[in-house]
């Protein structure tokens, strides 16, 4: 049975198909097609089928997020497709899941290749969002620092003294300045190449949020977590769910005077962190 006899749909590419990701992808892609990118041919495989059965037109391709080739490749199939309106990276990995070098690679370096190889191929009046987190805010990176980044190429951002000297000293440490070079990221983006094509681009930072990948922190870091939790105003964690309302927001119509900042959606656990109610223990 033919779904939907439409042809010439927006594109939207999804790098990661997590579930935060694929819950942004629902808001938006009712008479649209998408791209799934994710390094894993099982969990492609997995959210793939999902969305199939739901009724969306989705294709897949299996990405590296580290290798730039394999980035610029997936936003190439992207622009294949059609007008590429809508782009979310929410690959990444967490601080206890693997060494401060990988983060780096990964959610500092990997990000910048995908919203240097996306502001090539974007489609006028598109929006990008890129998935970042509430710990972006708990490292100030100093001015001069964070000037140095911006005038620094994606491919050269490991060669930094700052990230050799300070963000490579332990996994939570790299986290912290990988997510806040993530806002520095797509300020310098919005403003850049991201602008030349006409399109927008803003990231998200979220706070504590339930996903399966969430429990690999919870393990290890469970009582610290708990605590932040407590501190908070919400007094709970959030959901994928709420990221996607928020994020599907950015992404559309409503949000066409936003771009290059960051909505931080933590329940509060920044508010208590600069006003002394929750000690961060670093």
């Amino acid at each position: 049975m033919i779904f939907d006899r439409n042809e010439k749909k927006e594109v939207i590419a999804l790098l990661g198909a997590g579930s935060m990701g694929t819950a942004i992808v629902r808001r938006i892609a009712a008479g649209r097609k998408i791209l799934l990118g994710d390094i894993s041919e099982t969990n492609l495989e997995k959210v793939s089928h999902d969305f199939q059965y739901s009724g969306y037109d989705v294709e897949t391709m299996r990405v590296n997020a580290l290798e730039k080739s394999s980035v610029e490749a997936f936003a190439e199939k992207a622009a294949s497709l059609g007008d590429v309106k809508y782009f979310i990276d929410t690959a990444g990995a967490s601080p206890h899941q693997t060494d401060p070098a990988h983060i780096l690679h990964l959610d500092m370096v990997g990000t910048g290749y995908a919203v240097d190889a996306f502001g090539k191929v974007m489609a006028q009046g598109g929006a990008g969002l890129i998935i970042s987190s509430q710990t972006g805010y708990m490292y100030p990176i100093p001015y001069e620092t964070e000037q140095e980044i911006l005038n620094t190429p994606t491919e050269k951002l490991m060669d930094l003294p700052f990230i050799k000297e300070t963000a490579m000293q332990n996994s939570g440490w790299a986290y912290m300045i990988a997510k806040r070079i993530n806002h520095l990221q797509v300020m310098k983006a919005a403003a850049t190449t991201w602008k030349a094509r006409r399109a927008r681009i803003n990231t998200v930072s979220p706070g504590v949020i339930v996903t399966p990948l969430a429990y690999d922190e919870f393990a290890a870091a469970g009582e610290g977590y708990q605590q932040m939790v407590d501190a908070s105003a919400a007094e709970r964690c959030g959901t994928s769910e709420e990221i996607a309302e928020a994020g599907a927001f950015l992404l559309g119509e409503h949000a066409g005077f936003i771009t290059g900042t960051d909505l931080l959606i933590d329940g509060g656990v920044i508010a208590a962190i600069r006003t002394g109610q929750y000690k961060l223990h670093r």
